[in-house]
């Protein structure tokens, strides 16, 4: 049964004459240039159908590049953050040491006799027994601590080593209700025996008579009675005086003026030349 779509040339004659016409136009545009206009008018009309086109390859660059870019400032905020951190702990670790750095130079600028030797000490322990104010320092007798030696911080008189070991010492601080140390006063050059009561901020003057001039405010120092401690140096402040006729005694109340319950650094102090007999005996008694 024959169709109209079978009626007509071959498809040998019909690929033949597409051939011919089209080396023919093709033979038109390039020598005569024949369909500029119309190959103009075709790309204004292929333009927006190209453009569509090509929105999703964009879209998709487009979206490529913003998760890209969101990756990279979330990643780039937690390396920032992590920065700030270690800056953050590099500054309070700078700020550690240098008020560490202020009270050592406090420390070493206190008003000591020239012809004094001095070793800087560092806080170890403190002795948690509520009766006893001792603590332990990181010096002992391979440093030439002896029995005995004197200890002060940067605002003054600290205590007395009572116990020598080989690379520590333990302090009996000036509070401690054995302790007893004499002292002086700055105003009148009254002299004084000021003992520890047990409690880290507080000291008493003992038997001071009613007509003794003692005042409030009076700053008391250590007489060098005693060759225990160098003379000259801070020990306390008076705070309290209370003349009661009932008792024998006045009752006068003084403030240490070492920072007793913040100390860290504390330095340790050799007598003069002249002692020097003495300090290599207790020495040797303490190696004993």
């Amino acid at each position: 049964m024959d169709t109209i779509f079978t009626r007509g040339p071959s498809l040998n004659n019909r690929l033949a004459l597409a051939l011919t016409m089209s080396v023919a136009l093709m033979f038109l545009d390039f020598k005569l240039d024949a369909f500029s206009s119309s190959r103009v008018f075709l790309n204004s009309l292929m333009s927006p159908i190209q453009y569509l086109a090509n929105l999703p390859g964009q879209f998709l660059e487009v979206s490529a590049q913003r998760f890209t870019s969101r990756q990279a400032l979330i990643a780039e905020n937690e390396q920032l953050t992590n920065k700030l951190l270690l800056m953050s702990e590099k500054l309070q670790r700078f700020e550690g040491l240098e008020r560490e750095n202020a009270q050592l130079r406090r420390l070493l600028d206190a008003p000591i006799r020239q012809d004094m030797r001095k070793m800087v000490a560092e806080l170890m322990a403190v002795d948690n027994t509520p009766y006893s104010q001792q603590i332990v320092i990181n010096k002992g007798a391979i440093d030439g601590v002896f029995l005995g030696q004197a200890i002060l911080d940067e605002r003054g008189i600290v205590g007395q080593v009572m116990e020598v070991g080989s690379t520590n010492s333990r302090v009996l601080l000036i509070s401690d209700v054995t302790h007893s140390i004499p002292v002086r006063s700055v105003r009148n050059n009254a002299r004084f025996i000021a003992s520890g009561g047990g409690v880290i901020d507080e000291l008493f003057l003992e038997h001071v008579s009613h007509s003794t001039d003692v005042e409030v405010g009076d700053v008391l120092v250590s007489s060098g009675l005693g060759d225990v401690f160098p003379e000259g140096y801070p020990v306390a402040e008076v705070t309290e005086v209370v003349r009661d006729e009932s008792r024998p005694f006045a009752q006068v109340t003084v403030l240490p003026l070492a920072r007793l319950n913040r100390l860290k650094y504390l330095l340790l102090l050799w007598p003069v030349a002249g002692d020097a007999a003495l300090e290599t005996d207790d020495v040797e008694g303490a190696d004993d």
